[in-house]
């Protein structure tokens, strides 16, 4: 086993290390949002918007959790696969038992621990950690060959990013339900036309320009 598989680049000082930290996260709330620049999880996204049981701020949150949490497992893990010579089709499974691995540790804790709305998140958390968002972002830190910072710090800010994208969405809920948009339109598609708009927003906003 190579062990500069697992070496980071040459180690800076902590201010330094902090800015690369924070700087992958903001690259990853706004200029690669997992949702509106990515795609990632908007199945699970359009389906909040109607499930009255799922709290969507709890939601957000453990995925939140839960993308930062693996991001350090699932940078190890790449790493062990790589050494080993493991063809690429093998990392959607080494991650898929990443997610499963630390879902089931932060699933017993939220046993032990003594929180409220226990029950719910005990429900909550499978659909959380079993998204595309979560599996998506290992997959860019492994294709962008991410130190393990820029992997924590990129998997923070996906995590925040979703966060962000679940919350407009719900935010505008009574907005989608309103009886001026056309019966045909309302439901997923209405939907599905606010992430968007909301998508070409954050494109221009990062500096690109639409080409007619």
């Amino acid at each position: 086993m190579n062990p500069a598989i697992f070496s980071t680049q040459p180690a800076g000082s902590l201010p330094e290390t902090l800015a690369v930290f924070f700087g992958y996260a903001m690259l990853a709330v706004f200029a690669q949002n997992a949702v509106f620049t990515r795609a990632l999880g908007v199945s699970r996204l359009v389906q909040l918007v109607g499930d009255e049981r799922t709290n969507s701020l709890l939601f957000g949150l453990l995925l939140c959790v839960t993308q930062f949490l693996v991001a350090p497992v699932g940078w190890l893990a790449g790493g062990w696969t790589a050494s080993f010579g493991l063809p690429a089709s093998f990392r959607p499974l080494v991650y898929m038992a990443c997610i499963a691995v630390v879902s089931g540790v932060e699933m017993a804790l939220l046993y032990l621990l003594r929180l409220p709305w226990k029950r719910q998140l005990l429900r909550i958390l499978p659909l959380a950690a079993l998204n595309s968002c979560v599996l998506g972002t290992l997959l860019l830190g492994r294709t962008q060959n991410f130190t393990l910072t820029q992997a924590l710090g990129f998997g923070l800010g996906s995590g925040v990013g979703y966060l962000m994208a679940v919350l407009l969405v719900t935010e505008a809920q009574n907005r989608l339900r309103s009886q001026a948009i056309p019966s045909a339109f309302r439901g997923m598609p209405i939907t599905l036309i606010y992430i968007g708009v909301l998508a070409l927003a954050i494109y221009g906003f990062t500096g690109h320009t639409v080409i007619l």
